[in-house]
């Protein structure tokens, strides 16, 4: 503003718009606007990135609880029952992971355009609607606040014309109580007087007169105001009004109780449930692991040299198709197929301890050194040393197995062999068996 424009603003009677100056607050009602498009949409970022904590969360969890379960020793109905929580998760987690792409996509992109066509910055800094603002109100409060400058003036002249005449009156008075007085100098104060009073009379006048040219340029200002007011009314209406659309928006991409996905998530995660039957489970159970299994049962055998009759009846485990027995690891779907172990592989535990073998023996037959250890290096076999790195979990269902867990080193101590096992060693010196496809090499 001018330099007599500012002065007439150091010093605001009121707190009242038409003050001279106090239109600032509706300026900056402009930049408000600016920053709270900003904080908003810091609002919305941080829920974005809130759901999307939350849904990989959830599939950690899911993912976690599915392989639990598998090589766990539930089974049947309820084994499918339970794995519907984790399917539940997968699933509200895609869900969610949808609803940080919609927050951010489209609510977040949306805000972010509109205020940059409604807020424009200026090359030295601050926005054009802010400038605009701040001209306008100046321009209708101008010629009013100027004449209020003239009537302060006039107002500081009176009074001080005012206080001079009542200091000559005062001293006039003491003169004339003085009895020793000078006539002249009495004459000169009663001259004072009458001047002081002319003079307080005169700018009576005065600022009286610059009253009235005030009162006749108020309505004019007050629609003038009222006028630039109103039109950044209309601008604080647009925003406004924005942002309600814009929160209407973002709630229902929030709300997914009326998302008909989250809807059928939860009718086939009750119904999965409900679908249980205990009966079934435990006719499924006495046919694979009760007594309604088939049993090979003893019948007399002649006497045979065939060495392979040393082998435990037990070594063949028979399990149905798509069913794990009770302690035994299940494959999981993001995990290969566990190769078979024969005799060309290795002998299990099972058949290194002949509980049901057909004649008594003291030696393994095949043992490489008949000690009953299939695990000590044969001298003619080349030894191989290859650092390997466990791509999954891994738990060995025999003595002569191997247990790792996904990420975990050891050393590859033998080659592949036909059936897809090979020999290493774990950190702390155990050596044993290991499914080859679920490790890769140390590059």
């Amino acid at each position: 503003m001018s330099g007599s424009y500012d002065d007439s603003m150091i010093d605001v009677s009121s707190d009242s718009f038409w003050e001279v100056g106090n239109y600032k607050r509706t300026v900056k009602r402009v930049d408000d606007g600016n920053r709270l498009c900003n904080d908003l949409m810091s609002c919305i970022h941080e829920r974005a990135r809130i759901e999307k904590s939350y849904a990989q969360q959830l599939s950690e969890w899911g993912k976690r609880w599915r392989q639990l379960i598998e090589k766990g020793p539930q089974y049947g109905m309820m084994e499918r029952a339970w794995s519907s929580l984790c399917t539940e998760a997968e699933k509200v987690s895609e869900l969610h992971m949808e609803v940080k792409a919609a927050l951010m996509g489209e609510d977040f992109e949306k805000l972010k355009n509109w205020q940059r066509d409604a807020y424009h910055k200026q090359m030295i800094g601050g926005f054009k609607e802010t400038k605009e603002a701040d001209d306008g109100f100046r321009k209708a409060q101008k010629p009013w606040a100027k004449k209020l400058k003239e009537v302060e003036t006039m107002k500081k002249m009176y009074h001080s014309a005012c206080k001079e005449e009542k200091l000559a009156a005062s001293r006039e008075n003491n003169s004339k109580l003085e009895s020793n007085n000078n006539p002249e100098v009495l004459k000169k104060l009663q001259e004072k007087v009458e001047k002081c009073q002319q003079e307080a009379q005169k700018t009576k006048e005065r600022y009286e007169k610059s009253l009235e040219e005030l009162d006749k340029l108020t309505p004019q200002y007050m629609e003038n105001m009222e006028q630039v007011f109103e039109q950044w009314q209309q601008f604080e209406d647009k925003r406004i009004r924005f942002f309600k659309e814009l929160l209407l928006e973002v709630k229902q991409h929030l709300d997914l109780s009326t998302n008909h996905k989250f809807q059928t998530i939860y009718h086939t995660l009750e119904d999965t449930i409900a679908a249980t039957d205990a009966e079934e489970d435990l006719k499924w159970f006495r046919s694979n692991h009760g007594p309604g299994m088939p049993m090979n049962w003893p019948q007399f055998e002649d006497w045979s040299i065939d060495l392979n009759r040393t082998l435990s009846r037990r070594g063949t485990k028979k399990t149905s198709e798509g069913v794990t027995l009770t302690g035994i690891s299940q494959t999981g779907a993001d995990q290969p197929v566990q190769p078979l172990k024969t005799n060309n592989s290795s002998v299990s535990s099972a058949e290194r301890t002949p509980d049901w073998s057909d004649e008594d023996t003291t030696a393994n037959p095949f043992s490489a050194n008949g000690d009953g250890n299939p695990f000590e290096e044969e001298p003619a076999s080349p030894v191989v040393s290859v650092p390997v790195r466990a791509l999954y979990d891994y738990e060995g269902q025999e003595q002569d197995e191997l247990t790792f867990k996904a990420g975990d080193e050891l050393t590859k101590i033998g080659e592949e062999d036909d059936q897809g096992w090979c020999k290493g060693r774990l950190k702390d010196g155990k050596v044993g068996l290991y499914p080859a496809n679920y490790v890769e090499d140390i590059q």
